[in-house]
């Protein structure tokens, strides 16, 4: 990307912070990632994909939270507790019968992004797992408490993760 287009998708993301950032980076041509790291610094940092079972295991104790995987095709949304996680034969398993169970591509997260911003005229936090394309793989939203707000547990846990994972400057 040459500098003057970075330059412009930095103006905009200032702009409109709340953008969908699969649209912009789709519109722009660059990676989600390009998109995230475009966000105004204060609204977005990354941390290395080597802690992706850390943050999966501490995600796991937040509670009620939205997991959502949007592909050119559709967007799944999923509300509820993520489940805890274990890594085997080359996957991180997702530890439950029913509701949200799979396996994830853990070796293909190369970041973890911490990412909080207004949306649709709310604030919003999420964390964005993203591989070695540039895509993300998924993100998990914290929640919200009966009058809509963010839920300050989850922000508390949300940024203590951001801390733990993200080198400081």
């Amino acid at each position: 990307m040459l500098s003057t287009d970075l330059a412009d998708l930095k103006a905009y993301m200032a702009d409109n912070p709340g953008a969908v950032i699969e649209d912009v980076a789709r519109e722009r041509r660059v990676s989600p990632r390009v998109v995230i790291e475009a966000l105004p610094p204060a609204m977005s940092s990354i941390g290395s994909g080597e802690h992706f079972a850390a943050a999966m295991q501490d995600i796991a104790e937040w509670g009620e939270v939205t997991l959502i995987v949007h592909t050119d095709d559709a967007i799944f949304e999923f509300t509820g507790a993520v489940p805890a996680g274990e890594i085997g034969r080359g996957y991180f398993n997702l530890m439950q019968p029913t509701g949200l169970h799979g396996h994830l591509r853990h070796e293909r997260c190369a970041g973890v992004a911490f990412v909080e911003r207004p949306f649709m005229g709310k604030s919003s936090a999420f964390v964005a797992f993203v591989n070695t394309d540039g895509g993300i793989m998924f993100k998990v939203f914290v929640g919200r408490d009966e009058s809509r707000a963010l839920r300050a547990d989850q922000m508390e846990r949300f940024r203590a993760l951001a801390d733990r994972i993200v080198p400081a400057l």
